[in-house]
């Protein structure tokens, strides 16, 4: 009796799709899953809506050869491509060659650079690229090197990805197999994916661009780093970042603003050469966004991309390999091993590291905070609820500038909060914070709506559990600028444990037994009391509806000895008309304001003072690098 074909394939069909449901799951199971070292924070709640479709891993990858008058090292750069390792991938080839000045000079040899353009010409078309599609573009102009990156790509998805190579460029077998490996793994692997990320680049890391930066020291464990600089040796480009930077190179182009950024090498090449290099461009590009690039870290200075540095644009006199290529004879270890991106290695212009994505969220988390960015015997707590986003920056360009790193940032949840985080600034989540509060029974009440009295409840827990850890506290208002760092040095008068001050809205309270004996869970819960009585008192100034007003009332009735210190020169009010650059020479800790004042006044007035010192896209004007 003939069997029944449709009662066979129900059974097999749903043996095939159970098989296929265990082996997706393991196969997901064994991903690794992203958590920051520092916290439990996943990146993916900071990504932008610019995330890429995590699902879809089928991408277009397109060679990008920009080639000039150098058919000797065109030849050898088509030749290493072309003896790539591409397993059976469709890769196309696209080939751009700039065309010879012609200038009014009768002493040009015109025929010469005719015979020698149509040599590079005919080599080129002769030249047989079996992998994919093959494009020769050969210019009517001549456009520079500038023009040759910039006009090279414009990306048609969100799955296609431009790999970069000057003609003066050797690859070895092994690079393509290794991009497409990171492209997997930190691109379409949502565990690995950050928005940071612009691309990864295949020379060896050599050059730290911020004047008196870190030497360059990577130990022999750390094969996969993430580091600013972009590298034009061999330089992979993700799509969205790419298309992101010509929106914003138009825009500055056409508004006549110029790619300066004090503090780096690079600003002052532009200034030599102007437009016939586009670095300096992108470099500015990524230090407005927070933007990084994977690298490679091989020991005996290998790399998957060299440059020959024939010369050209870059060189006046060819001065041979950079580096040693890294092939199949000398690989002594497992190329393809990726790890997961919360253990690499982060490192700005300055070649220091930084700590990206450190959101706390919970006492847990703070301790391991506090103790990584404590540099001094104090931490500093600077809260932003009334603070807006071009102050907040600016400030953190002062920090940077005076090289003050011991601080946290505290505000409610906004999509600012975590791009602050995303750049390497520790923030506290106010609201999830008080929510952990809660759940956890550290605080003697449960429904508070009014986000001062979340903030205030919030703030002195930390400061208790700073205590607890050792380190003495300072609470500021983002309405504030330290003039210097020496602010923040603990050398007070031992006979207080608290000094206020009242316009400046800036609190110390000292690491001391008498001081934890004070700071304790009721003391807590009477400053969250006083801060919820604020709503009745309409006669209060926005500026009194803050920490520091509440936490000296609190002091003053428990009779505890305070510190004023409005009357020692510690700070100037810039919102008095004669605050100039003469008041910061009188031994002036701080600058500060109401935060009743209009932001372009805020702006004026510190500009006239020299400490408005972020540019039109709300960055740092300049790189300051200091040794670590």
């Amino acid at each position: 009796m003939a069997a029944n074909p449709k009662k066979s394939f129900i059974p097999l069909f749903l043996i095939l799709s159970l098989s296929s449901l265990f082996l997706f799951s393991l196969y997901n199971f064994s991903l690794p899953q992203f958590q920051s070292s520092q916290t439990s924070f996943n990146q993916n709640q900071c990504t932008t809506p610019t995330s890429p479709n995590h699902t879809n891993a089928n991408f277009v990858l397109t060679i990008k050869v920009l080639a000039f008058d150098r058919i000797a090292s065109l030849s050898r750069c088509l030749r290493s491509l072309s003896n790539a390792h591409y397993h059976n991938d469709r890769v196309n080839l696209h080939i751009f060659i700039d065309h010879f000045k012609i200038t009014d000079d009768s002493t040009d040899n015109f025929d010469g650079k005719l015979s020698e353009s149509r040599r590079i010409l005919d080599f080129v078309d002769g030249f047989v690229w079996e992998f994919g599609e093959k494009l020769v573009l050969y210019r009517t102009g001549n456009v520079g090197l500038q023009a040759q990156w910039l006009e090279s790509w414009w990306p048609s998805s969100d799955d296609e990805f431009a790999f970069v190579v000057e003609d003066d460029l050797e690859v070895s077998p092994l690079y393509y197999g290794f991009l497409k490996g990171l492209i997997v793994n930190y691109y379409y692997n949502a565990s690995n994916f950050s928005p940071s990320i612009y691309g990864a680049s295949l020379q060896r890391p050599r050059f730290v661009p911020g004047k008196h930066g870190n030497k360059m020291q990577l130990d022999s464990g750390t094969r996969v780093f993430l580091y600013q600089l972009v590298g034009t040796w061999g330089q992979l480009l993700f799509p969205r970042p790419w298309k992101e930077f010509r929106f914003w190179y138009d825009a500055h182009k056409a508004k006549g603003i110029k790619p300066f950024l004090q503090g780096m090498v690079t600003t002052g090449w532009y200034k030599k050469m102007g437009e016939r290099i586009w670095t300096p461009w992108f470099i500015k590009f990524i230090h407005s966004r927070g933007y990084f690039n994977l690298y490679t870290n091989f020991s005996h200075e290998r790399a998957l991309s060299i440059s020959h540095r024939d010369a050209g644009v870059n060189y006046g006199k060819t001065a041979g390999p950079d580096s040693y290529l890294l092939d199949e004879k000398s690989l002594d270890f497992n190329l393809l091993e990726m790890q997961p991106l919360s253990k690499l290695k982060w490192f700005d212009f300055c070649f220091g590291q930084v700590l990206p994505n450190i959101v706390v969220r919970s006492s847990n988390e703070l301790g391991a905070v506090v103790h990584s960015q404590q540099k001094l015997d104090s931490v500093i707590l600077v809260t932003l609820q009334k603070v807006s986003e071009a102050v907040t920056r600016n400030l953190l360009c002062h920090f940077e500038r005076l090289n003050i790193q011991n601080y946290i940032l505290m505000g409610p949840k906004s999509n600012f909060l975590l791009d602050l985080a995303r750049r390497g600034h520790p923030v506290i989540d106010v609201g999830q914070f008080f929510d952990h509060m809660k759940n956890q029974k550290l605080i003697a009440f449960q429904e508070i709506s009014m986000e001062l009295t979340k903030e205030v409840s919030v703030a002195s827990y930390i400061v208790k559990m700073i205590l607890e850890l050792g380190y003495s506290t300072w609470v500021l208002d983002g309405n504030m600028l330290p003039v210097s760092g020496d602010i923040f040095f603990n050398s007070t008068n031992p006979n207080y444990d608290f000094y206020v001050g009242k316009s400046s809205k800036a609190l110390l309270v000292r690491n001391s037994l008498s001081a934890r004996k004070n700071w304790v869970d009721d003391f807590i819960y009477k400053v969250a009391m006083m801060a919820g009585s604020l709503k009745s008192k309409d006669l209060l100034s926005v500026d009194d509806r803050n920490f520091v007003y509440v936490v000296a009332k609190v002091l003053e009735q428990k009779g505890v000895k305070i510190k004023r210190i409005d009357n020692m020169g510690f700070g100037v009010n810039i919102n008095t008309s004669n605050a100039d650059q003469t008041s910061l020479g009188d031994g002036k800790k701080i600058i500060f304001w109401s935060f009743e004042m209009r932001l372009d006044l805020i702006q004026k007035r510190l500009e006239e003072l020299g400490m408005w010192i972020v540019d039109g896209d709300s960055s740092c004007n300049a790189v300051v690098c200091h040794q670590s």
